[in-house]
C-alpha cells in the first residue's frame, strides 16, 4: 500500500474552503494520510504546478482530483483508495 497525501488548496477569502477542509481533515484522519494545506496566495507556484485557479481544490499524491469544489465525502474515499493501489 502506497502512502497518500493530500493537498487542500486554500484561499483565506474562499466560502467554501472551510467545509472542504472539515471534509478532507475528517476522512484523511479515518483513513491516516498526510494533509497539506496550501494558501495559493501564498504558494502560487504550487497551486499553479497544479493547475488550480479555484478554491478549494483537491490533490491526491500530486493528481488535482477536485477544482474548485467540496467534495463528497465517500469520493474522496474512493480517490484516495484508487491512490493506495
Amino acid at each position: 500500500m502506497k502512502d497518500v497525501v493530500i493537498k487542500l488548496f486554500t484561499s483565506k477569502k474562499c466560502p467554501n474552503c472551510p467545509i472542504a477542509k472539515k471534509i478532507v481533515e475528517k476522512v484523511a484522519k479515518e483513513m491516516k494520510v498526510k494533509v497539506l494545506e496550501i494558501d495559493i496566495t501564498k504558494e502560487p507556484e504550487e497551486a499553479l504546478m497544479h493547475q488550480v485557479v479555484s478554491t478549494p481544490s483537491i490533490a491526491i499524491n500530486d493528481e488535482t482530483i477536485f477544482f474548485g469544489e467540496i467534495p463528497k465525502e465517500e469520493k474522496l474515499k474512493e480517490e484516495i483508495r484508487k491512490a493506495m493501489g
